[in-house]
C-alpha cells in the first residue's frame, strides 16, 4: 500500500497552529479517538514518510516501516506527554527510530548471510581479502569524517552514529535546530565528495 503525502510539516519551528492541532489530536488519540487518529494521520503521514525514506532509502521498506510507525502511534499515543515536547517531535522520535532499528536490522541480516556465504567458502584468502577491504573502507570514512569541520562532524556523530534525531542533536549542543541542519548538509555534502573517491 502506498504513503499517502499529507500535507509537508515545514521541517523548521513549524505553523504553530499546526503544532498545537497535533498536540491536542495525539491527546485525543490517546483517548481511543479513531477520529482524531485519521486527522493526525493526514497531517503526520508525509513527515513520517519522508524521513523513513531518508534513513531506509528503499521505498517499499520505507512504505512499511512508515506504516508501523503510524500504528505504533496508535498503540502508544498514551505516552506522548505535552509537557516534555510537540507532538510532531514526538511522532519523528518514533520514526527515526523505527527506522534505524530498520537499517540496523537489514544490515545484521546481510551481515549474517554474508557469513554464511563466507563458510560455505571457507578459504584463508577470502577472509583476508574482506577484512583488507573492509579495513581500508573504514579508514576512508575516517579520513573523509577528519575533513569535516569539527561542528559538522560532531553534528553528523551524534545522528548517524549515535542515532539521534536533527532535533535531539540541537539539544545536545544547545544550538538551535537551523543551526546544526545547516551543519549537517554542509557536512554530508563534504562527506557524499570525499567518499566519492571510495570506488
Amino acid at each position: 500500500m502506498r504513503m499517502p503525502y499529507a500535507r509537508g510539516w515545514p521541517c523548521s519551528a513549524g505553523d504553530e497552529g499546526e503544532r498545537v492541532e497535533a498536540d491536542e489530536l495525539l491527546v485525543r488519540v490517546a483517548g481511543g479517538d479513531q477520529r482524531a487518529f485519521e486527522e493526525l494521520y493526514t497531517l503526520v503521514s508525509g513527515p513520517v514518510f519522508g524521513l523513513v525514506r531518508r534513513v531506509v532509502r528503499d521505498p517499499a521498506q520505507s512504505e512499511e516501516v512508515a506504516q508501523e510507525v503510524l500504528l505504533e502511534l496508535w498503540r502508544s499515543a498514551g505516552r506522548f506527554d505535552p509537557a516534555r515536547g510537540s507532538a510532531l517531535s514526538w511522532v519523528l522520535t518514533l520514526a527515526h527510530r523505527r527506522a534505524v532499528d530498520r537499517v540496523r536490522s537489514a544490515r545484521a541480516a546481510t551481515e549474517r548471510e554474508q557469513r554464511e556465504g563466507r563458510r560455505a567458502y571457507d578459504t584463508a584468502f577470502d577472509q583476508v581479502a574482506e577484512e583488507v577491504e573492509a579495513g581500508l573502507e573504514r579508514q576512508w570514512v575516517r579520513h573523509c569524517l577528519g575533513r569535516l569541520t569539527v561542528r559538522q562532524r560532531e553534528s553528523v556523530t551524534l545522528a548517524y552514529y549515535d542515532g539521534y534525531t536533527y532535533r535531539e542533536v540541537a539539544e545536545r549542543l544547545s544550538l538551535p535546530l537551523g543551526t546544526v541542519k545547516t551543519r549537517m548538509r554542509d557536512g554530508l555534502t563534504r562527506l557524499r565528495e570525499c567518499l566519492g573517491g571510495v570506488a
